[in-house]
């Protein structure tokens, strides 16, 4: 069945349906990592948006429900260049085709996926239809993507009520991390004895485990569980709470620290968590932040964000530590990006910084037991590059 992708400017691209029947308004987004498109796919912080990957060729691995970043697919809609109906993968459990069926996300195949990249990196990021069938008219459609914006997506993605992931000691006994089926209790102890690396770069367990006994508060802003994954494989106890969470209910449980997740949309519609955070900033409970968490610490300490023309999403963006000088890659999801502009150097001061735009990528918090990031250390997909900030967090929480 023919399909169509109609964009704000009244650009049209013509392809063919994929995924679910129906028709989906959203902003057009483009990712740009060549693998990991089950993740994309799963991960909360594109609820509003469709995603178009720039490899062309998604789905010939298929689905391997085992690296779900969540327990649903989130965007509004999928746009490839090519969709594979016969994946090749031993792990494969069932078709992408079937996995945007089963949770309703319309897409469309077949269009020139670069023409779009390029039409989105010169113009910005716009609203888009995605529509099958017969005829469309422009003259009803073009108003309808010019007044749409993302609302309410932070509460559509957070969990609906606290839960608890217990530390990695319990893993070596029980298995996986509750509500993650990741690992295998064979395959995750062998990771932690460093056998999936050279013998050189084997981690010790001890360090491995450096977060045993530590309570984290997790606030799902919409969380990929990867992250709650990377503190509970170093030995923290994670009790994960929804977004519009007081700040009064997570001190009360006494937390070792705290980690403000990742999620989608503007920052700034975030108000009442925006509020909470301040209660949040004016303890000495030592705090982590990813992506949206960045963002929204930002802010509650009295900062600005703005749009970015659009965004950084991919698993290979370059960010710079202003520390050491030291160059990692990174995974990122994100289309706001805090204002330095607009720092106080009194309250926060840049720590990272994206090389190719030059951007902000992190914040230090100064006389504060706080410091942000605008990239994905946790990663997945992407690169395990940054997966040290995770221990650097817990050595925070070591010092009190």
């Amino acid at each position: 069945m023919k399909a169509y992708l109609i964009l704000e400017d009244g650009t049209v691209f013509e392809g063919t349906q994929i995924g679910a029947k129906g028709e989906a308004i959203s902003e057009i987004v483009f990712n740009t990592s060549m693998a990991g498109y089950l993740e994309v796919l799963t991960d909360p912080s594109y609820a509003g948006q469709a995603v178009c990957m720039t490899y062309p060729l998604i789905g010939n691995y298929g689905v391997c429900r085992e690296d779900m970043e969540s327990k649903r697919l989130w965007p509004d809609g999928f746009i490839v260049r090519e969709l594979s109906r016969r994946p090749s993968n031993f792990r494969c459990d069932c078709t992408l085709q079937e996995v945007l069926e089963a949770y309703g996300i319309p897409g469309i195949a077949g269009i020139d996926t670069r023409a779009l990249t390029r039409l989105l990196r010169e113009k910005g990021t716009m609203n888009g239809m995605i529509t099958a069938g017969g005829g469309y008219c422009l003259e009803e459609i073009l108003p309808k993507l010019a007044a749409y914006t993302p609302k309410g997506v932070v509460e559509r993605v957070t969990c609906r009520e606290k839960y608890r992931i217990r530390g990695s000691r319990d893993l070596s006994e029980n298995g996986p991390i509750s509500g993650s089926s990741v690992f295998s209790k064979e395959a995750w102890m062998a990771r932690q004895r460093g056998e999936d690396m050279p013998p050189e770069k084997r981690p010790s367990l001890v360090r491995k485990l450096n977060g045993v006994g530590k309570r984290v508060a997790l606030l799902d802003l919409g969380a990929k569980e990867n992250i709650a994954r990377s503190l509970a494989m170093r030995g923290c106890d994670v009790t994960v709470y929804p977004a519009q969470t007081c700040a009064k209910e997570i001190l009360a449980d006494g937390p070792d620290g705290i980690m403000l997740s990742n999620g989608p949309g503007d920052p700034k519609e975030c108000g009442s968590v925006i509020r909470e955070l301040r209660t949040l900033y004016d303890t000495d409970i030592p705090i982590f932040a990813i992506c949206l968490g960045h963002q929204l610490m930002a802010l509650a300490a009295g900062a600005d964000t703005f749009k970015m023309k659009y965004g950084h999403r991919g698993g290979n963006h370059p960010v710079k530590d202003l520390a050491t000088g030291r160059v990692y890659i990174s995974s990122q999801n994100h289309g706001y990006v805090v204002d330095t502009d607009r720092l106080d150097p009194k309250i926060a001061v840049p720590s990272f910084v994206n090389v190719n735009d030059g951007t902000n990528e992190g914040l230090k918090y100064v006389g504060k037991n706080i410091f942000t990031v605008q990239f994905h250390p946790e990663a997945c997909p992407g690169p395990q590059d940054s997966g040290y900030l995770f221990d650097r967090f817990i050595e925070m929480m070591d010092r009190g």
